[in-house]
């Protein structure tokens, strides 16, 4: 088994230290946006997973100012701390594989929220995320799918009110059309703490019909 980089194998062991120092919130809350070389964007990773990059020499090229100090090990020939600095946008080594390219998210509650901005699209209030269900605008009992094309977040008042009925039948109207989000779109949807370097960037990738959005 090869050794650890200094820097990973005190990253990891010393998070007293990151406390201590007030970085430790930063670098847990904060997402680094992975791509793969030809700038494909991949997923969010996390300042350890970054690290692992760095360390091994797998990063390929990188966008953006260093916005995350990782501290290591202290040397003890210069008894200099080491540290590492972790850019917004990292490009790995190789390539994608190419049914990994702008895949579709996955339909969960966390993420359909997320898509509808946490409104009730009946009613229009703004619920947390334990006061909101997913309802089937045609019900599946009227033979409508589980799609993103045909759910939206409901409070549960208005599901309750809906009931199996459409929004037509139920004088309900929709205050906006269910959609199924791209990769782009998820990736800014489910991260509440985006980069200048990394919003602006994602930007760029968006559907063209949704940029301004």
């Amino acid at each position: 088994m090869a050794a650890r980089s200094p820097v990973v194998e005190d990253s990891i062991a010393h998070e007293a230290l990151y406390a201590a120092c007030g970085t430790r919130r930063s670098l847990h809350s904060t997402r680094v946006l992975s791509l793969d070389a030809h700038g494909r964007i991949l997923d969010w990773m996390s300042w350890q997973e970054t690290v692992s990059l760095y360390a091994r020499d797998a990063v390929a090229w990188t966008l953006g100012d260093p916005s995350l100090t990782v501290h290591g090990g202290v040397s003890r020939t210069s008894g200099n701390q080491s540290t590492l600095d972790l850019h917004p946008i990292v490009a790995s080594r190789g390539h994608a594989r190419p049914g990994r390219f702008d895949p579709s998210p996955a339909l969960t509650n966390a993420a359909l929220f997320a898509r509808d901005r946490m409104l009730c699209l009946y009613c229009g209030e703004v619920f947390s995320r334990s006061e909101l269900t997913r309802d089937h605008v045609v019900p599946t009992s009227r033979g409508g799918g589980d799609s993103w094309e045909n759910v939206v977040s409901a409070c549960i008042s208005c599901n309750a009110r809906k009931g199996s009925r459409s929004p037509q039948q139920a004088a309900m109207p929709l205050l906006a059309v269910p959609y199924r989000p791209s990769w782009v779109e998820h990736l800014i949807l489910s991260n509440r703490n985006i980069l200048v370097d990394q919003m602006e960037f994602l930007r760029h990738h968006l559907p063209k019909s949704r940029r301004a959005a």
